[in-house]
């Protein structure tokens, strides 16, 4: 069995944004040399998010927007986790709706996704380099 483990760093110059890892994460399949097994991609950080969905900017502002409106940043003071001298409980929220990780298939040596499907890095508390994990196992 072959495996591959590496490490993105990502550093969303905003409070929140969305980036299309997708290129990143076939770049390390190739070099992986796994023609059949799974990758997985995983969020390092309790306030950001790894998904799978279309690369459509009507739809990331409409995430955006809804997940203001399910956990607004403001204001920060309604969080108990805010009372701790941070301000971020909204992220950790957001966080926990779109979830840590993703796995995709690596069928013929490549990343078998449907129609449409990109993977995605989310940030709900950026202006800081963070880490994303990947792992490539398989034959």
């Amino acid at each position: 069995m072959k495996s591959l483990t590496e490490y993105l760093t990502l550093n969303v110059q905003s409070r929140r944004g969305f980036v299309n890892i997708t290129p990143d994460v076939r770049k390390l399949v190739q070099k992986s040399q796994v023609k059949e097994g799974l990758c997985l991609v995983n969020a390092m950080h309790i306030t950001a998010s790894v998904f799978i969905n279309d690369n459509e900017s009507g739809l990331h502002r409409d995430y955006e927007r809804w997940l203001e409106e399910l956990a607004p940043h403001e204001p920060i003071s309604k969080y108990d986790h805010n009372k701790t001298g941070e301000d971020n409980a909204d992220a950790h929220l957001k966080r926990q709706i779109m979830g840590r990780e993703v796995v995709v298939a690596i069928t013929n040596g490549h990343l078998d996704f449907g129609p449409w499907e990109q993977i995605f890095y989310g940030e709900f508390d950026g202006k800081r380099p963070k880490r994303v994990l990947v792992k490539i196992i398989g034959e």
